[in-house]
């Protein structure tokens, strides 16, 4: 007859090992699962949904604004000396403000966002400085106390970047 085999003891056997792997991975891949959700903020979620609903409606209200003013902002970033330079224009004659605010935002690390108060120098030029600003697209506000424009602009800037007003149908 032939030769028998020993017998092992069954945690001597591979295939047992791997029957528990699978489960046990599942097991170890659902904890972290839920020490994920625990421990990390849900960003989208947000408690003041009214309040928020309520500052957009104010922020269509400053975009408005801007289009009756007929504003529009012409940009320029010195990147080699961090600065900015906005030249505002109105069709109307509405009074320019002494400051503005203007923010670069960036679209995917808020911690490259900047917010700077821009001083009238005359003429419709504001100025002021800036952190050094990484390559890649940016999304720009310019707004005052009434009104807000928004646009975007790519860093480094080929051309002046223009601002004009959203026309939010109101």
């Amino acid at each position: 007859m032939g030769a028998h085999k020993p017998k092992l003891p069954w945690y001597r056997e591979p295939w047992v090992w791997l029957l528990i792997a699978f489960p046990m991975i599942a097991v170890i891949g659902s904890m972290l699962t839920i020490y994920l959700a625990v421990s990390t903020a849900d960003g989208l979620v947000v408690d003041d949904y009214y309040e928020r609903g309520k500052a957009i409606n104010l922020d269509l209200a400053r975009d408005a604004a801007a289009v009756r003013h007929q504003l529009k902002a012409s940009i320029d970033l010195d990147l080699r000396d961090n600065h900015v330079q906005v030249s505002l224009e109105s069709a109307t004659a509405a009074a320019l403000p002494r400051t503005l605010i203007f923010t670069l935002l960036h679209p995917t690390q808020a911690g490259f966002d900047q917010v700077v108060t821009l001083q009238h120098a005359g003429d419709g030029v504001y100025s002021g400085r800036i952190d050094e600003v990484a390559r890649g697209n940016w999304y720009l506000q310019l707004e005052a106390d009434d009104w807000r424009l928004s646009g975007s602009m790519q860093v480094p800037q080929t051309q002046t970047t223009v601002l004009l007003p959203m026309d939010v149908g109101g």
